[in-house]
């Protein structure tokens, strides 16, 4: 029995893995859940699940939570704020943590985690893109194990020999001949839209993902394909290579989840429905695998596979994302923290669909050729470059 921790439960990813664990009572339990703000939610899986502990970022909503789970009797202990978290995820009976929190409030917990050496489920991606190096430095020095959760990610870590899997941190790819990792990416909901159209695209269209199901926030990062160039950054470092290494592709069927390309001519591609319970069960157990409740591929019904190359006309973001790989940690740090602001502005109503690109674009600008290493560093960066963003947001309106 292997207890699990589930930093942002009541998200899509959390949500995921509690039905991959509730498909497999016999093996695991969950420890705890924690959440931001979302009561209702949390109370509910808290009731299912029965964990040791809960947390809350939000004290109102944590009270609520405490005083609700009482009254149905359930014993789960109620904690709040982010040291609650932190201590969660580097609890000595953890032995996997989900990291599932979206954007940079996901940072703290998930590197609690990988300095008391625990398993690590990453679905956090901009635990890497804000601070790659210093992350995986430590991920070697506490001897964490880290798995990557993101269905592209994981796709190319199945597709590594078995030898590259264990060392994926401190062996390089081309010593086990590949030559090419390569990304794909559905192109989002707006593939086919004129690009005259794009300044009116609403923050409604831009949630309806035309293949996955994801919280708000991702889903617009889909529609402007940072989500791409985050993954992009992220491979960098999972995998050890350079942006050199590293190479895009739109695959709209959403089927081929990525792919590795060796020297010898070869592609090995993992292939599955577009769920996340999928990746999430194979990295539960790796190296075994269990069954997820995800229905099979069946290929006598498969539609046709189609390729193309990102337009940078119609995905400015995702090229953004690689010049920023390309020059080094205090870019996308920044990069990062603008979008997130940007996302946040579009979604309230305050800005147009292609002012994320613009606000992002002056951000890149003004951080290229910053230089960070320690936590402090990336933190006090990451806060200034919202601040900047905000300022470039004040003077679209």
């Amino acid at each position: 029995m292997r207890n699990v921790v589930i930093l942002g439960s009541t998200g899509s990813i959390g949500v995921s893995t509690l039905s991959v664990l509730a498909a497999h009572p016999e093996a695991y339990q969950v420890l705890a859940l924690t959440a931001a703000s979302q009561c209702k939610k949390l109370l509910q899986q808290c009731l299912q699940f029965k964990p040791r502990y809960a947390a809350m970022l939000d004290v109102q909503a944590a009270k609520t939570l405490a005083t609700e789970l009482k009254l149905a009797g359930c014993p789960t202990e109620v904690l709040t704020g982010v040291d609650a978290l932190c201590q969660l995820a580097a609890h000595t009976d953890a032995d996997i943590v989900m990291a599932a929190i979206v954007g940079a409030a996901g940072l703290l917990p998930t590197l609690a985690a990988v300095e008391q050496g625990k398993t690590v489920l990453l679905a956090n991606k901009e635990a890497l893109v804000m601070s790659g190096e210093l992350f995986i430095s430590k991920v070697s020095q506490h001897g964490a194990t880290l798995l990557p959760i993101d269905s592209e990610h994981n796709a190319i870590f199945q597709c590594l020999p078995a030898a590259l899997q264990q060392h994926t941190h401190d062996q390089k790819i081309q010593h086990f001949g590949i030559g090419k990792l390569l990304l794909t990416g559905s192109g989002g909901p707006f593939l086919h839209t004129p690009l005259a159209e794009f300044p009116f695209i609403t923050p409604a269209q831009a949630v309806a993902h035309p293949n996955w199901s994801m919280g708000h926030k991702i889903s617009v990062d889909s529609a402007t394909m940072m989500n791409k160039g985050l993954e992009f950054i992220e491979a960098r470092w999972l995998f050890n290579c350079q942006a050199s290494d590293i190479e895009v592709v739109i695959h709209p069927q959403s089927i081929i989840h990525s792919m590795v390309q060796y020297t010898d001519g070869s592609v090995l591609a993992q292939l599955g429905q577009p769920d996340m319970r999928t990746p999430i069960a194979h990295a539960l157990a790796f190296p075994k695998r269990i069954a997820s409740p995800v229905s099979p591929l069946n290929f006598k019904q498969m539609r046709d596979f189609t390729f193309t190359e990102p337009e940078p006309e119609r995905y400015p973001n995702l090229y953004l994302a690689m010049t920023a790989c390309a020059d080094g940690q205090g870019a996308t740090t920044a990069l990062n923290a603008a979008n997130e602001v940007a996302v946040a502005a579009f979604l309230a109503g305050e800005i147009r669909f292609t002012d994320i690109a613009r606000v992002n674009a002056l951000s890149l600008s003004r951080y290229t050729g910053f230089r960070v290493s320690t936590l402090d560093d990336i933190l006090a960066l990451d806060n200034e470059a919202r601040v900047h963003a905000q300022q470039q947001l004040r003077k679209l309106s």
